[in-house]
């Protein structure tokens, strides 16, 4: 597995691309925005590791462009324990998940294998179909009839069990297996924020399906051609 790190103070940067190849990573090293996109133009990544604050251009813009140009790469962003605006804004760009400095490192590792773990595994399945929706797996693309809007790595996730499931509930427990595998890390909260941003873009497509939440149980899919 092949990892672009992105951190501009020098001796974590050191410390951390140690750890990680000797956790068997293949490790590529960038020290601020600019060099990290080159790496991402050039070569392709299972995971990137992602500091908010970096010289020349920062984490948050450097997201925004990977996710521009469709790439979706899991992406770990390590920010600042007192910049929860920037938490928020990253994972409305497109961020997979979030560590806040300082770490454990065991827990960085932890979440990296739950990221590469999560990296779409799909069944020989590419597509699937609810209500007014379809699904491409392949290419993370929703649609409904002409319009269609692209999915994030968790929001893939979520929504394909969630169209596989159809109009059954799904528990919050079997979502967060699924999409994040280490519960302890997860939230109902976590859970929330993506569905929230699923049920904006299938808003943005004008899809007649929603997601209904039942309060200590899950969610479903409800279609509606009223």
């Amino acid at each position: 597995m092949k990892i672009l790190l992105v951190e501009d103070t020098e001796q974590l940067n050191k410390a951390l691309t140690t750890v990680l190849k000797r956790n068997s990573y293949i490790v590529d090293s960038a020290f601020d925005g600019e060099e990290a996109l080159m790496f991402i133009n050039q070569f392709q990544y299972d995971l990137i590791i992602l500091d908010i604050m970096l010289p020349k251009i920062n984490g948050l813009e450097v997201l925004k462009q990977i996710r521009s140009s469709k790439n979706q790469t899991p992406v770990l962003l390590l920010t600042a324990k007192s910049t929860t605006e920037d938490k928020v804004a990253g994972l409305d760009l497109g961020a997979d998940d979030y560590l806040s400095k300082p770490f454990i490192i065991d827990e960085l590792l932890a979440r990296i294998r739950a990221l590469l773990r999560r990296t779409p595994q799909m069944s020989e399945e590419t597509t699937v179909s609810f209500g007014d929706l379809k699904l491409d797996l392949q290419n993370a693309v929703l649609s409904n009839n002409e319009e269609k809007v692209t999915l994030m790595n968790k929001e893939l996730q979520i929504m394909s069990i969630l169209m596989k499931s159809g109009a059954k509930i799904v528990s919050l427990d079997t979502i967060t297996k699924n999409a994040w595998d280490i519960e302890a890390y997860t939230t109902s909260e976590n859970v929330w924020v993506f569905i929230s941003y699923i049920r904006k873009k299938l808003e943005s497509i004008h899809s007649k399906t929603k997601i209904k939440s039942i309060r200590y149980q899950g969610y479903y899919l409800e279609y509606s051609n009223d």
